[in-house]
């Protein structure tokens, strides 16, 4: 699992990105790139990283299911996942 400092730290990037998306589109659709550089680092999108809701992991993440490999594989295997079953032929 990760460290909760760095979940939390991609959390509160996430509010950031939230709070200023409005402002950010504004401003680069009128061209103030001034402006733009003067908002806060982490109110720009490029600075999120998808990791998985449960355990924080950041790589292997599934985006159709917000979550990391290796909680999918347990989770399907749990049947916790609707319409996931495990494949055999």
């Amino acid at each position: 699992m990760a460290k909760k400092s760095i979940i939390a730290r991609g959390l509160k990037r996430e509010r950031a990105v939230a709070q200023y998306a409005t402002k950010r589109a504004a401003l680069k659709a009128a061209g103030d790139y001034e402006a733009l550089d003067k908002l806060p680092k982490n109110a720009s999108p490029v600075r999120l990283h998808n990791r998985c809701k449960i355990t924080g992991r950041p790589r292997g993440y599934m985006r159709k299911f917000g979550i990391c490999r290796n909680v999918f594989r347990e989770m399907a295997s749990e049947g916790k996942i609707p319409g996931i079953t495990k494949s055999s032929w």
